[in-house]
């Protein structure tokens, strides 16, 4: 499963791709908006910390997704046991299994 990540704090970005391994999960991380972020490919799930995303990456990312059947979960916190909830209520299961 591939999870894309926008929004969060930068500093966090390793521990959000180490989180999302734990889960099986492939995980891309986008904090700021950069030339990349039109990568983000054909994601199983799309996380939005709405707490620290841009509006301009969030147009951005309705651009790139508009019209793709593709999950997406809004946050407002963009802490760690955040996106550890939402792991569990998206992909369900637990850690390390």
């Amino acid at each position: 499963m591939s999870v894309v990540i926008v929004g969060g704090n930068e500093r966090m970005e390793r521990q959000y791709a180490d989180l999302c391994k734990e889960y099986s999960c492939k995980a891309k991380v986008f904090t700021k908006i950069k030339g990349s972020m039109r990568n983000i490919g054909n994601p199983d799930l799309i996380v939005l910390f709405t707490n620290t995303v841009s509006h301009k990456m969030l147009h951005s990312l309705e651009c790139k997704t508009k019209g793709q059947d593709i999950k997406i979960a809004r946050c407002h916190s963009s802490s760690m046991s955040a996106l550890k909830n939402v792991l569990d209520t998206c992909i369900g299961g637990v850690a390390g299994v």
